[in-house]
């Protein structure tokens, strides 16, 4: 694993006693929460390995909470997240999976509106507050939570070609980009990880490309 800075191994200003079980669970919940563009009505969390060990002598279930109220690692009130989830009308299930992941650090995030449509997330929190997003409604694809965008589109010649240009047009450099499909002429996804913030012009213009059904913007 690369660190792009000290940050990296020191880890993230946050509340709670483990990085990597408190601030990369928050930073996952949070991630689920903006792709699913809003609160939740009921989210099933599913948990594996150390998560499902320790998950609430290590506020791993506050933190998940927290994520999915979009509050920050440091926000706090992360202790309350739980009550303050019920509050405000969200159920949050939380199971205990003894299946062996390949990563210690990995939770499985159902969510549900209230109209009962689902959206699923796994992710894994892999130290000092890093995370990767490792599927995304069936999807296969690595995402770390740092300025990304997700551009859903039908798989059609010369789209990804279009979606590079404009990032180019806007002087934005791609730090790492994938494309995952579920079959040959289907829906796909790019995954576009950069070096800045993206701004609204830039999400205006992939939104408007022939083909795209969707763009998602993450800020970490």
């Amino acid at each position: 694993m690369k660190y792009r800075s000290a940050f990296d191994i020191i880890g993230p200003v946050m509340i709670g006693p483990s990085s990597s079980h408190t601030a990369g669970a928050a930073r996952i919940g949070r991630v689920a929460r903006t792709l699913f563009e809003k609160q939740p009505k009921k989210a099933i969390i599913s948990l594996y390995g150390s998560f499902a060990k320790t998950y609430k002598g290590h506020g791993t279930d506050l933190a998940l909470a927290a994520g999915l109220l979009d509050f920050d690692t440091f926000d706090e009130r992360l202790p309350e997240a739980l009550e303050i989830a019920k509050q405000s009308g969200m159920e949050i299930i939380f199971k205990e999976e003894t299946a062996i992941p390949e990563h210690p650090n990995t939770v499985k995030i159902n969510l549900y509106d209230e109209n009962g449509s689902e959206f699923e997330l796994i992710g894994i929190s892999i130290g000092g507050g890093s995370i990767e997003i490792t599927e995304l409604n069936s999807f296969k694809l690595k995402l770390s939570g740092e300025p990304a965008v997700l551009v859903l589109h039908n798989d059609r010649f010369g789209i990804i070609s279009s979606v590079t240009t404009i990032f180019s047009k806007h002087q934005i450099n791609i730090g790492h980009m994938e494309v995952s499909r579920k079959d040959k002429g289907e829906t796909a996804i790019m995954v576009i990880e950069v070096d800045e913030k993206i701004n609204e012009t830039v999400i205006e213009e992939l939104t408007a490309l022939e083909n795209v059904t969707r763009v998602i913007r993450i800020v970490d």
